[in-house]
């Protein structure tokens, strides 16, 4: 049966994507210093300016406006002409995390001696058998090619290029399997004088091409690059970036549920991300040992309660062996209280921002901890096969 499915992707200078790297660029330089901080740092991003709000405890001194100019200035925004840039103004209005909820957090309901969940809330953690990625083919193709949008930039390839940017693309599956690529979108902030022409053609050329596999193309996928015609003002000073506004971009491009919890500026004991970096490496290692195609894992947490109120499996049909056995297995091998997750994927690590940029799952270019299978559940979990 042909179906459809589309997923988008953004480059680092997107408005809301320069808002997350700097909470997690903050969260990093907290971590570096003290790796026991809590961070729930947000951002706004708008025309010439920088508003840093949120909670933060920590031994850590760090210069926050300093560590915002630095990723302004690395994202690619250094030239006034773009109407935002290293030298905005910038506003920090921190405060320690409520003692309400540290007390929840510094020790559970029901058990003194470890964490508690900072927040209620649930999460979803998802695999598939698509690719070596183990996620959904279009999310990784659009991931693909505001990945490429951004190395054409930075490497001077395209130097007409500027920081923001958008890329989109429809899959056509023929049952479960990929068939085709349907259509593609690209979207690239660009200097006035570059003729439309020429940059169609060179985003073609320089950027789909690299990354797309001609075998998915056809006569019939249809390309749409800066459909408007024109995109010289982006980034901040065309559209005001928050922090948290890019969730499905983060994750699996709107394949698989999402609680609603963003992730950056969030320190590993907020569940909004450490459940959902752990359900991901539970879900990948299923679908890695051909437990099944297709996993998708949910927890829910009350705030200062630690073990998760309900975990559930879903296979879609897919499963070698039930979903209640393979939930017996994650029992043995996982503990998905807030303490344990947090050993378990080596979190208190100032990683973040490499994840804020380009996404926390199914990374080729980076090596994130919760995407690393461990042997012992994974031959565990074949074995039951």
């Amino acid at each position: 049966m042909k179906r459809l499915f589309t997923s988008e992707s953004v480059t680092i200078g997107h408005p809301d994507k320069v808002c997350d790297q700097i909470a997690d660029g903050i969260l990093d330089e907290l971590l570096r210093q003290d790796p026991m901080s809590r961070s729930a740092c947000e951002v706004i991003a708008e025309p010439g300016a920088v508003h840093i709000m949120g909670e933060i405890t920590s031994k850590a001194k760090v210069d926050y406006e300093a560590v915002a100019r630095r990723i302004i200035r690395e994202i690619g925004y250094t030239k006034p002409e773009y109407g935002f840039d290293d030298n905005a103004t910038i506003t920090c209005t921190i405060h320690e995390q409520s003692p309400d909820i540290a007390m929840g957090v510094d020790s559970s309901y029901s058990d003194k001696d470890t964490l508690g969940a900072g927040d209620q809330g649930m999460m979803f953690g998802y695999a598939s058998a698509e690719g070596e990625e183990y996620m959904p083919a279009a999310a990784v193709f659009a991931r693909k090619l505001s990945m490429q949008l951004q190395k054409a930039r930075e490497d001077g390839t395209l130097p007409y290029l500027r920081p923001d940017g958008k890329s989109q693309v429809t899959v056509e599956y023929d049952g479960d399997k990929v068939k085709r690529i349907d259509t593609i979108v690209v979207s690239a902030q660009h200097d006035p004088d570059v003729e439309l022409g020429t940059l169609r053609d060179d985003i073609r050329r320089h950027v789909i091409e690299p990354v797309i596999p001609a075998e998915l193309c056809d006569k019939d996928t249809k390309y749409f690059i800066n459909p408007t015609g024109r995109f010289v003002y982006g980034g901040p000073a065309a559209d005001t970036g928050l922090t948290g506004r890019k969730i499905i971009v983060d994750t699996y491009g709107g394949y698989a549920h999402h609680g609603g919890g963003a992730f950056s500026g969030k320190d590993c004991t907020k569940v909004d991300r450490t459940a959902s970096l752990a359900l991901r490496n539970i879900a990948k290692t299923v679908v890695a040992a051909g437990a099944a195609s297709e996993c998708e894992i949910q927890a829910a947490y009350a705030i200062g309660v630690a073990e998760p109120v309900s975990l559930t499996v879903s296979t879609y049909g897919t499963g070698r062996i039930s979903e209640e056995k393979i939930a017996e297995w994650i029992g043995r091998h996982y503990d998905l209280r807030p303490a344990g997750m947090i050993e378990q994927f080596r979190l208190r690590q100032p990683i973040y921002r490499q994840a804020a940029g380009n996404g926390s799952f199914g990374r080729t270019d980076v090596r994130f901890p919760w995407e690393e299978i461990s042997q012992e559940a994974l031959e565990d979990l074949r074995s039951m096969l």
